[in-house]
């Protein structure tokens, strides 16, 4: 039976099928989805797969058009969004000849979907670490590149897991157990005041750095409580530092961190500890520190005895000439 990808445009039923599915993250929740296409300036086209009546997978792409260039991105870029992409719903007790079969449909179905509406000159995909399987994308004309992130497994006792990291992080917090701060979560202020110290730790190194507070503090209004969570640091009643996470049942992703170096107080060290902590009393077994593809940074995220993870990017190499992603580069 052949596998028809379908616009499905009710939030509740999306996101039924997002709890459903093993491969989903935060972002691909429905009211993620829109709060993404308003502050990208996109067209949301969020896909289903359906073999008969059966929902076998999920795949939210945008479409984002510079110029004369048509786009299709999942997830839109400029936003700090590590994944997206596809995300299957698997069928129960399904051998591995049919499930390979039906991923290989479901993929090939969105494709051609998003060649009849979105018909784009150039397409990425960053799909999240559960979708470990890109080969329909290869077979279809995509390159792929792997990508790398560090994940800590939060399901040793809290004394066991802290032991399991380095000497120095073990050093710092102990040390810093008489200092005058405080770590709590902040509301809708606390979002944005995190987002501009980030902000500003970019302008200062001249990189570019598009997550507005207004994204961030929409984000945290929409989805239900308790997904994205805002730590604050305060040394002496004065801001040093926070963190943005998003939050599913099983994994909390350390979006966005901010933390004054001049602070004569461990700030990273003590936000990361602070937020596993938590993250594991409120029942998550991992903790995603996002990212381990910079060298200068897996040194620190490394002390913290993660395993490392692989997603991939994947792009639509039969149309993107170099030509095209050129002119796509100039034009953002």
């Amino acid at each position: 039976m052949s596998v028809e990808a379908t616009l499905l445009r009710e939030p509740a039923e999306w996101n039924a099928l997002v709890e459903r599915s093993g491969d989903t993250t935060p972002f691909h929740r429905y009211e993620a989805l829109q709060v993404i296409a308003e502050h990208s300036d996109t067209t949301l086209y969020p896909y289903v797969g359906y073999k008969g009546q059966e929902p076998i997978g999920l795949f939210p792409v945008f479409a984002l058009r510079r110029g004369p260039l048509r786009t299709a991105f999942s997830p839109p870029p400029d936003l700090e969004i590590s994944y997206l992409g596809p995300a299957q719903i698997e069928g129960h007790g399904t051998k591995q000849r049919k499930a390979e079969k039906r991923h290989r449909r479901f993929v090939d179905s969105v494709l051609e979907a998003v060649d009849a509406e979105i018909d784009p000159h150039y397409t990425h995909v960053r799909a999240g670490t559960a979708y470990q399987d890109p080969r329909p994308f290869i077979w279809n004309g995509f390159e792929p590149t792997p990508r790398y992130t560090y994940h800590v497994d939060l399901t040793p006792d809290v004394d066991d897991l802290f032991m399991s990291f380095s000497s120095d992080v073990r050093r710092n917090v102990r040390n810093a157990a008489d200092a005058a701060y405080e770590i709590a979560e902040a509301g809708p202020a606390g979002v944005e005041r995190i987002v501009r110290s980030v902000r500003a730790r970019h302008d200062e190194q001249g990189v570019s750095y598009n997550v507005t507070p207004a994204f961030a503090r929409d984000l945290h209004r929409i989805l239900p409580d308790g997904v994205v969570r805002a730590y604050i640091c305060e040394h002496h009643g004065e801001f040093v530092g926070g963190k943005l996470t998003l939050e599913d049942e099983d994994t909390c992703y350390g979006w966005q961190t901010a933390s004054d170096l001049d602070a004569d107080l461990p700030v990273a060290d003590l936000l990361d500890w602070t937020v596993m902590q938590r993250a594991k009393g409120q029942g998550r077994s991992s903790m995603d520190l996002i990212g381990a593809n910079k060298q200068r940074l897996c040194g620190y995220k490394a002390k913290f005895n993660p395993s490392v993870r692989t997603h991939y990017s994947l792009e639509d190499s039969s149309r993107a000439t170099d030509a095209i992603k050129s002119l796509y580069m100039r034009l953002r």
